[in-house]
């Protein structure tokens, strides 16, 4: 970009953008054999999707849906949630977390973090807040990051609870997701490791229930529309009060695309993100990158916490000021008016204390080595300036 000062042309640097989705020449031509084919709603390659999700994650099967949101509330609805129920889940997440609980009819129970460098949902905390009433325990890997499962199931099979997984962030982490829990949420949303613009994934293990997913996201219905337009079916029942919540073939066509090279796509996330620890310890000291090194992760997105003197909202304007585009993840949802007025006061102090801290820096597949350094200098200068 080309502006003047003092008459003299100036080349303004390179907007580093937080986030940006992989797409390009394949996903045209995947989108375009769709429109050719003439057939867009749920069909064909919506289930090509699902069992490529499946092998990638070594689990027999999945269902696609329109959001991870659709994909929590569905998996909600196969396991009978509903009134009279709790649910404990992390205040850190986005609002979709707590939201399909309400909606379910349940009664959200939120649950501390772990502490500020581990942002993770708190056993011990989640143990102290488990009721009669309590039903089912949703976590969430925030970040990517994998929750420790094992200890989760165990809890949850303790006080004969069902375990659910909102794993938005974490996308690829075969072998470790969806396996222990009873279903796994997964999000295909503009700015995840993988993107269909929107969309989403549930891995159920049991069969039965899966089955009752798959009615579930279209109105409960006994056939799809594929299936009668193509002489497999004649007529439908109606045996869930469902949803319309079907995945379409435009979605499932990209999603195909970029399965493919979602392993390498993560990769390079898990590359970039060592490069921005090494350079934050060496460059800005008092600023902390949450987990350990060696933490099991997809690195969705890339946190961080400022010290606790920083105005945040002014290193983040100096930062945008030099064309490095920064977010906070998350605000915590107890803290919104809504949770406020119907859920009452919440004590969750390393949550609020993480959240205050909390910065995110640009992550993903287009960055390059030097973009990081950019990135990291720039942070190292609006922190100094609180100084001037």
């Amino acid at each position: 970009m080309l502006s003047t000062a003092g008459g003299s042309p100036v080349v303004s640097a390179p907007l580093i953008e937080l986030g940006a989705p992989v797409l390009g020449e394949a996903e045209k031509r995947a989108l375009a054999e769709v429109i050719d084919d003439g057939w867009l709603t749920m069909g064909e390659r919506v289930r090509r999707f699902e069992q490529a999700f499946a092998a990638l994650h070594w689990i027999d099967d999945a269902v696609a849906v329109n959001s991870a949101t659709a994909a929590l509330q569905v998996s909600l609805a196969a396991f009978d949630v509903g009134p009279g129920d709790e649910v404990l889940l992390p205040s850190m997440s986005f609002v979709a977390t707590a939201s399909v609980v309400v909606h379910a009819g349940a009664t959200p129970v939120f649950v501390d973090i772990e502490s500020p460098d581990r942002p993770h949902m708190s056993v011990e905390d989640a143990r102290a807040r488990i009721t009669p009433r309590t039903r089912a325990i949703m976590v969430m890997h925030y970040g990517g990051y994998l929750m420790d499962m094992p200890r989760w199931r165990a809890l949850a099979d303790e006080f004969g609870l069902l375990l659910f997984e909102d794993a938005a962030h974490a996308v690829g982490l075969s072998g470790a997701v969806g396996t222990l829990s009873d279903a796994a949420s997964f999000s295909f949303f503009t700015n995840k490791n993988m993107t269909t613009a929107e969309g989403g994934m549930i891995i159920i293990s049991d069969e039965a229930r899966r089955a009752r997913a798959r009615l579930l996201r279209s109105h409960g219905m006994t056939a799809s529309t594929l299936a009668r337009d193509r002489g497999r079916a004649v007529g439908y029942d109606v045996v869930e009060c469902g949803h319309n919540f079907r995945m379409d073939e435009l979605r499932a066509a990209i999603g195909i695309v970029q399965i493919e090279r979602l392993p390498v796509w993560n990769d390079r996330r898990r590359t970039l993100t060592e490069e921005y620890r090494a350079l934050v310890s060496s460059t800005t000291p008092d600023v902390v990158v949450p987990f350990e090194r060696a933490h099991r992760t997809t690195a969705h997105i890339m946190p961080v916490l400022l010290p606790e003197s920083a105005d945040r909202a002014a290193v983040m304007a100096r930062m945008r000021a030099s064309r490095v585009q920064t977010s906070v993840h998350y605000a915590p949802i107890h803290r919104f008016e809504y949770y406020q007025r119907t859920s009452g006061p919440w004590s969750l102090p390393n949550t609020e204390l993480f959240s205050r801290r909390q910065l995110t820096l640009p992550l993903h597949p287009r960055l390059t080595s030097s973009d990081v350094e950019r990135v990291v200098e720039t942070l190292r200068d609006a922190l100094a300036q609180r100084q001037a």
